[in-house]
């Protein structure tokens, strides 16, 4: 513990172990992102799948049913023939738009600091 600080603040249920729980895999965070930054929160699969390169359908897919679940989007079939679907950011979904947007911007400001950090196993850059 750090003095100073409530035990609680620390606890494996904490707010902030929660929050990187939402954000364990890179590609929630780049979806939500994606969504709104390229999209105005909402998008069909196919969209999505090329608006992300790297990501794979079967991640896709898997990212969004998990997202789903846990609240930050929603999935809509429209009356299309043949049948779509379109997912969109629901109200929490929103919340975290700014936070995710936050992040990304400061990546994109210090990209000599991240160069800097070195090649990291299973890292497709650098």
């Amino acid at each position: 513990m750090h003095p100073g600080t409530d035990e609680a603040d620390w606890r494996e249920d904490c707010a902030p172990r929660r929050v990187l729980s939402l954000f364990a895999t890179k590609w929630t965070s780049m979806v939500l992102h994606t969504l709104h930054a390229r999209h105005g929160g909402q998008a069909r699969t196919g969209v999505l799948l090329r608006s992300l390169p790297g990501i794979s359908k079967k991640m896709l897919t898997q990212t969004l049913r998990e997202m789903e679940e846990i609240g930050l989007i929603e999935r809509h079939v429209l009356a299309a023939m043949p049948p779509a679907v379109e997912y969109r950011l629901t109200p929490l979904g929103c919340r975290f738009v700014a936070p995710v947007t936050m992040l990304y911007d400061w990546g994109r400001a210090n990209a000599d600091a991240l160069d800097a950090l070195g090649r990291r196993p299973g890292a497709r850059w650098g």
